[in-house]
C-alpha cells in the first residue's frame, strides 16, 4: 500500500460503516501499533472477547510484572485477571478517546465482555457489567453482553443505568429484534427518569461465519447420500449464502425499527442508533472469497470488526460498494428455500446450536486462561 487513497477501508467508512478490529494485547498497545492501525488504517474501535485474552496473557512475559504486583497485594487469581484486563482496555481506550471526541460518540469505543460463565444469569451479568464500567471508568468503554434470553433483560437495565453495550452471540434475526427492542426500552426507562439519552451507544453483534460454516457440513453430509440431480443443485445453491442472507434480512428489520413511533420519539430526545455490527467475519472456508464477509455487507449505520488477518486483506483487495441492500429478495428468497423438502435445514435449530455452542467458546478459553493464570502465580509466587 504506497498512499491513503488505496486502503480500501477508508473508502468503506466513506459509505457509512464503521471498521473495528476484533484484536487487542499489550504488545499492540505498547509497541504503537495499536495507534498506528488508528492513524493510517483507519479503525475506528476494538472488540475483545475471552479467547482473544487468553491468546494475549497465555505465555506472553509482558503481563508478569503486573502478576507479580498482584499477588504482592495478595489478589485473588479472578482479581489478577481483572486488573491484566482492565489495563490493557482503559489504555485503548485512551488510545481511541479522539476518535471517540471526532465522531461525537459513534465510534472510538473497546468493548469488553463481562464473564461468559454468567452468559445464563441476568442478575450477575448486571451486576458485574455495572462494576465493569465503574472499574474501567471510561466513556468510550462498551460492556459485552450476551444476547440470550436471560442476557437481554440485563441489556435494558444497563442501558437504563447510562453504559454503553454491545450485545453479542446474535445469530438469528429474531435475536436481533428482541435486542434492538431491549435497547429502545432501556432507552425509554432513562427518558422516564428525566436523564439524558444522547450519550448511550450500542451495537448488536451478528455473527456470520459460524452460520455457514454450520450450514455447510451439514449440507456436505446430505450432499454425500444423494443421487438426484435437482436436489443437489438445491443444496449446492445454498452453500456459503446462508449467513449473508440472514444478515441482509436483519438489516431491514434495522430500517423497520428505526421507523417506528418509538424509536422517533427517542431519537428526537437525541438517541443514537443501534447499529447492526458484523462479527465472526473471517473466512473459513478456502473455498470462499477472505474478505466476503465485508464485501457483501457494507451499508449505512453498520459495523464491521475484523480479525487482523481480514484487516490486511480488506485494506488490500476488498471492493467497496454499498451492498447491504442489494438482491435482499434474493436473501429471503434463499432463506426460505431451506424449507423446501429437498434442502430441509431448520434454520432455527442451527440458530439455537450456535448460541449454545457460541457461550461455550467463550466459557472455555476464560476457563483455560484463568487455570493458566493460576499455574504462573504460583511459578512467580516468592517461595516463603
Amino acid at each position: 500500500m504506497n498512499s491513503m487513497t488505496t486502503n480500501h477501508l477508508i473508502e468503506i467508512e466513506n459509505l457509512g460503516q464503521s471498521i473495528w478490529m476484533d484484536n487487542l494485547s499489550r504488545d499492540l498497545i505498547k509497541s504503537g501499533e495499536l495507534q498506528q492501525l488508528v492513524t493510517e488504517k483507519g479503525i475506528q474501535g476494538i472488540t475483545s472477547n475471552p479467547a482473544i485474552f487468553e491468546k494475549a496473557i497465555k505465555g506472553n512475559a509482558i503481563y508478569d510484572a503486573d502478576i507479580e504486583a498482584g499477588i504482592a497485594a495478595d489478589k485473588s487469581v479472578l482479581e489478577i485477571y481483572e486488573s491484566l484486563v482492565f489495563a490493557d482496555i482503559q489504555d485503548a481506550c485512551d488510545i481511541f478517546k479522539p476518535v471517540y471526541d471526532r465522531t461525537n460518540g459513534l465510534d472510538g469505543y473497546i468493548s469488553i465482555e463481562v464473564p461468559p460463565t454468567m452468559a445464563l444469569d441476568t442478575e450477575s451479568t448486571i451486576h458485574e457489567a455495572i462494576r465493569y464500567y465503574q472499574a474501567i471508568n471510561r466513556e468510550n468503554v462498551m460492556i459485552k453482553i450476551p444476547g440470550t434470553s436471560e442476557g437481554l433483560p440485563a441489556v435494558e437495565r444497563v442501558i437504563a443505568e447510562g453504559i454503553n453495550v454491545n450485545v453479542t452471540l446474535l445469530f438469528s434475526v429474531q435475536s436481533y429484534i428482541n435486542t434492538a427492542w431491549a435497547y429502545i426500552k432501556g432507552l425509554e426507562a432513562r427518558v422516564a427518569k428525566g436523564q439524558d439519552i444522547s450519550k448511550i451507544a450500542s451495537v448488536a453483534s451478528f455473527f456470520l461465519s459460524r452460520i455457514d460454516s454450520n450450514i455447510d457440513d451439514r449440507i456436505d453430509q446430505k450432499l454425500a447420500g444423494i443421487d438426484d440431480m435437482n436436489c443437489k443443485a438445491k443444496l449446492e445453491a445454498v452453500k456459503g449464502k446462508v449467513a449473508i442472507a440472514n444478515a441482509k434480512v436483519a438489516y431491514q428489520e434495522y430500517k423497520k425499527i428505526i421507523q417506528s413511533d418509538r424509536w422517533k420519539a427517542l431519537a428526537e430526545k437525541g438517541a443514537k442508533v443501534q447499529r447492526l455490527l458484523w462479527a465472526s467475519t473471517s473466512t473459513k472456508n478456502p473455498d470462499y472469497s477472505d474478505v466476503m464477509y465485508v464485501d457483501e455487507l457494507i451499508g449505512p449505520d453498520t459495523v464491521n470488526t475484523l480479525p487482523p488477518a481480514t484487516i490486511e486483506a480488506c485494506a488490500d483487495h476488498c471492493s467497496a460498494d454499498s451492498r447491504v441492500e442489494t438482491d435482499v429478495d434474493k436473501a429471503y428468497q434463499l432463506i426460505e428455500s431451506l424449507k423446501d423438502p429437498d434442502v430441509d435445514i431448520n434454520l432455527d435449530q442451527v440458530m439455537d446450536e450456535l448460541l449454545t455452542e457460541g457461550i461455550d467458546k467463550f466459557v472455555k478459553p476464560f476457563t483455560s486462561l484463568m487455570s493458566s493464570l493460576e499455574e504462573k502465580v504460583q511459578q512467580l509466587a516468592p517461595v516463603s
